[in-house]
């Protein structure tokens, strides 16, 4: 898999969590939390930078 359909994959997955949390309500209620999804997608980006390095 390349870089840039790695990337484009996890741009849809967060798009589609984001507008489903929003549906729900969700995003005011855990907004608390949102630090723990921030770094989580900050370690996924430094898997996917060594993983795919050309």
């Amino acid at each position: 898999m390349k870089k840039r359909v790695f990337d484009i994959i996890v741009i849809l997955l967060i798009a589609i969590v984001l507008i489903i949390l929003n549906q729900f309500d969700l995003l005011e209620k855990s907004a608390r939390f949102l630090l723990i999804p921030i770094l989580a997608f900050y370690y996924l980006g430094q898997y996917s930078e060594r993983r795919f390095k050309k």
